[in-house]
């Protein structure tokens, strides 16, 4: 039974690869054209594949219906919030997970710091997203006619010497910000608070949210909280995975040797 299945399985990422004959699939699979016929039947019941007009089998609809609906399911911050923890227990600041809706950038997920100074930050409130580590991940992998437009139309307060000034500034630092693959809030929102931050991607390599960690510089110095980047990129890398389906190998808390 588990052969059949795991034959069965086999031939989805083929049709992924576009539309198969049976011949094509058999040899695929190394079996009779007989044995590919009924697995092949079997998924077109289940409406996972289709046979074409021309006998060519391709992926169902059914399989991107259910894609969609696990993909709308699934819960970012239920899955991020484990490894949020862990990292938190590891450097001990506060950790925190934002998404990108509708022109905002809202927390989503806090762990706080096991330090007495805490941060003025609550789920549900909107970052400063013309500075924010956070917001610029999010902002960065937008599409280029979006980005554009949302930043012609922000409003660029400077809440430090270190604010954004102005849209072609921030334009220039999501670029840069998309390139590198993380950010950083260095004093731009309170000059006493400091961040690092890494997106979280989806399947399809684009940005569902964003996770930082911050301090303020009477905790950590700027360059000795940028020292924890590699280990917030693992974390947020290692989120992606299981976002993804992919599952991690390592604890992200932990130096690779």
């Amino acid at each position: 039974m588990s052969q059949t299945v795991d034959r069965a399985l086999s031939i989805l990422p083929l049709l992924a690869e576009g539309p198969a004959d049976l011949g094509q699939v058999a040899d695929r699979l190394g079996v009779h054209k007989s044995t590919a016929l009924r697995l092949l039947r079997t998924l077109h019941e289940h409406g996972l594949v289709y046979r074409q007009s021309d006998q060519r089998y391709r992926l169902g609809a059914r399989l991107f219906a259910l894609a969609q609906e696990a993909m709308e399911n699934l819960d970012i911050r239920e899955i991020a919030h484990p490894h949020l923890a862990r990292l938190n227990e590891a450097c001990g600041h506060t950790v925190h997970l934002a998404v990108y809706e509708e022109g905002e950038v809202l927390y989503i997920d806090k762990v706080e710091s096991r330090y007495p100074v805490r941060m003025y930050s609550r789920i549900g409130k909107p970052v400063a997203i013309t500075v924010a580590a956070v917001a610029k991940l999010l902002l960065a992998d937008l599409p280029e006619p979006e980005r554009r437009a949302l930043t012609d139309k922000l409003d660029y307060p400077l809440y430090t010497p270190r604010s954004t000034p102005n849209a072609e500034a921030f334009r220039e630092e999501l670029a840069t910000v998309r390139e590198q693959g993380w950010a950083t809030d260095l004093g731009g929102h309170e000059e006493s608070i400091n961040c690092v931050a890494a997106p979280i991607r989806g399947a399809d390599g684009r940005v569902v949210a964003a996770m930082s960690v911050s301090a303020p510089n009477v905790v950590v110095t700027a360059e000795e909280l940028l020292t924890l980047l590699p280990q917030v990129r693992r974390t947020a890398d290692a989120i992606s995975g299981e976002y993804s389906g992919r599952t991690p190998v390592t604890d992200p808390t932990k130096d690779r040797a």
